[in-house]
C-alpha cells in the first residue's frame, strides 16, 4: 500500500509541473495589456507604464517570468493581486470556505438523490419506477442551472417567502442562516449532478446484477435486497466513485453562473472578476488551487477504490 502510494505521489509531481506550464502559457493568450489597465488615467504616460511593467516583471522574457512565478509558487507564494493589492493566497483563503460549503452541500444532495435512484432504477428495470427515475434524471441533466435558479427564487423567495433570494452568511456567524442562504444554490448545482450519478449508477448496477456471482447469490435463496446491497452495489460503485470525484472537483472549482445568480462570493465570482480586470496572479492562483484539488481528489478516488473493492488491494 505504501509503495503504491509513493508511486502515485511520484506521478503527481510531473503532472503538476506540466499543469503549471499550461496555466502560465494559456494566461499569456489573454488579450489586453495589464499595465494599461492598472495605469488607469495615466495610461498615456510612458514612464508610468514602464514602472508598472518593471514592477510586475512584464518587461522580462516569458521564460524568466515563468521561472520567477514557479519559484514563488514552490515556496507557497501565489503572488499579489494587481487590482485589489492583496496577496492572492489571502483572497483564496477568504473565498475557499464559501465554495467548499456550497460544493460539499451540492455533492451531498446529488449523492442522496442520484445513487439511490440509480439503484432502484436498475433493480426495477423496465418498470414504472425505472421510467420515473429516468425521466427525473433527464430533467435534472437538461435543465439549465440559471433557469432553475431563477425559478426557485421566484417560488421559494418571492411567492412563499421561505428562503432568502440571495446573499451569503458564513457558518461561523450564523449556521442556520448560512444553510438557508446556500440550500437553494446547492440544490441547483446538485440536481444536474444527481441526474448524471443516477444514470451511471443504473448502468453499473445493471452490469453487476447480470454477473454470475449475483445469480449464485440468488440461487442460494438470499433476499433480493441483500443481493442488491451486499453483492451488486459494492462492485458497481467503482465507476460511480470515479465520476463522483470528478464532479466534486468541478463543484469546488466554482460554479460561475449559480454564484452570480445567488450572489455567492466564491471561487466563481473571484475568477470572473480577475479575468475581466486582467488580474493575472489571481487567475493563476485560482487555477493552480483548482488543479491541486483535482489531483488530490483523484488520489482520494484511488484510495476509495480499494476500500470499496478489496480485490484491488491484492492486485
Amino acid at each position: 500500500m505504501w509503495g503504491w502510494l509513493l508511486r502515485r505521489l511520484g506521478q503527481v509531481i510531473p503532472t503538476l509541473l506540466i499543469l503549471s506550464i499550461l496555466i502560465f502559457a494559456l494566461q499569456q493568450l489573454m488579450p489586453g495589456d495589464p499595465a494599461l489597465i492598472l495605469a488607469g488615467e495615466e495610461r498615456g504616460d510612458a514612464r508610468v507604464l514602464a514602472e508598472i511593467r518593471a514592477e510586475l516583471l512584464l518587461d522580462r522574457s516569458l521564460p524568466e517570468q515563468y521561472l520567477h512565478w514557479l519559484w514563488r509558487l514552490l515556496h507557497g507564494d501565489l503572488g499579489f493581486s494587481w487590482r485589489i493589492r492583496l496577496p492572492v493566497g489571502e483572497l483564496i483563503l477568504e473565498k475557499l470556505p464559501v465554495t467548499l460549503q456550497l460544493g460539499l452541500m451540492a455533492f451531498v444532495i446529488a449523492v442522496i438523490i442520484g445513487v439511490p435512484a440509480g439503484i432502484v432504477s436498475a433493480a426495477y428495470r423496465d418498470r414504472p419506477l425505472d421510467w420515473v427515475a429516468n425521466a427525473v434524471s433527464l430533467a435534472g441533466i437538461s435543465t439549465p442551472n440559471f433557469w432553475l435558479g431563477i425559478m426557485m427564487i421566484l417560488l421559494f423567495s418571492v411567492e412563499l417567502g421561505w428562503l432568502p433570494p440571495s446573499g451569503y452568511v458564513p457558518l461561523t456567524e450564523d449556521w442556520r442562516q448560512s444553510l438557508l442562504t446556500t440550500i437553494m444554490p446547492a440544490f441547483v448545482l446538485g440536481s444536474g449532478i444527481a441526474g448524471v450519478l443516477m444514470r451511471h449508477t443504473r448502468a453499473a448496477m445493471i452490469g453487476a446484477l447480470s454477473q454470475d456471482y449475483v445469480r449464485t447469490a440468488r440461487a442460494k435463496g438470499l433476499k433480493e435486497r441483500v443481493v442488491v446491497a451486499k453483492h451488486a452495489l459494492r462492485n458497481a460503485l467503482i465507476p460511480v466513485v470515479t465520476l463522483g470525484t470528478i464532479e466534486l472537483g468541478r463543484l469546488l472549482a466554482g460554479a460561475v453562473l449559480t454564484e452570480q445568480i445567488f450572489t455567492i462570493p466564491g471561487f466563481g465570482k473571484l475568477i470572473v472578476d480577475a479575468v475581466f480586470n486582467r488580474d493575472y496572479p489571481v487567475v493563476q492562483g485560482v487555477v493552480v488551487v483548482t488543479a491541486l484539488i483535482y489531483v488530490a481528489l483523484s488520489l482520494i478516488g484511488d484510495l476509495l477504490y480499494m476500500a470499496v473493492n478489496p480485490r484491488l488491494r491484492v492486485a
